[in-house]
């Protein structure tokens, strides 16, 4: 469940740091009862953009299939690879 906090729980920040810390998720911040802005711990920050470039590459994937790309052999890509650095 997302934790909602007032602005004024920023002023201590230990506090803050570590509820980012052990939810691992977005701290949501608000100001006179709206959403104002999002804290969280720099591990799930890397963590959603990760996701985000996942998806983004996954994006571009399922458009190029689409468009009629040619599709590319896993296993050959593999070979290639290995082939041309010395891997086996």
């Amino acid at each position: 469940m997302p934790q909602i906090r007032p602005i004024k729980d920023l002023r201590n920040t230990t506090e803050i740091s570590k509820l980012c810390h052990e939810s691992k998720e977005p701290i949501f911040i608000t100001k006179n009862g709206y959403g104002d802005m999002v804290v969280m711990s720099i591990e799930a920050y890397e963590k959603s953009l990760a996701k985000l470039e996942l998806y983004q590459k996954l994006a571009e994937a399922e458009a190029q299939i689409k468009n009629g790309n040619e599709l590319l052999d896993g296993e050959e890509v593999f070979k290639k690879l290995r082939r041309k650095y010395g891997r086996k």
